[in-house]
């Protein structure tokens, strides 16, 4: 599992598990990782992330992936998906001026 979500940035919670008798040890929450395919409309493909159960839950509430990724600032996004992110723009400019 990830350490850390390459969309939405959402770090691991760490805390203590207290036992009956108070003793505590320390513990590690990791994020809900989901593997899924998004269909991009603005690509006509599917694209394959690996993606939080709460940024699943964002794109669905925003209308998608492409107005997901448009609106998000780049600085927080991986690599891959900041390509991904540029090409959108792009085919979508390329389409507005077409």
């Amino acid at each position: 599992m990830a350490k850390k979500a390459t969309l939405g940035g959402k770090p691991p919670q760490t805390g203590k598990n207290v036992s009956h008798s108070h003793r505590r040890t320390s513990h590690q929450w990791l994020v809900n990782m989901q593997e899924r395919s998004l269909y991009s409309a603005t690509l006509g493909t599917f694209v394959r992330l690996s993606l939080p159960s709460c940024v699943l839950r964002t794109i669905d509430h925003v209308g998608g992936l492409d107005i997901y990724l448009l609106t998000c600032p780049p600085d927080q996004l991986e690599r891959p998906v900041r390509q991904l992110q540029k090409l959108i723009g792009q085919r979508q400019a390329a389409a507005a001026n077409a």
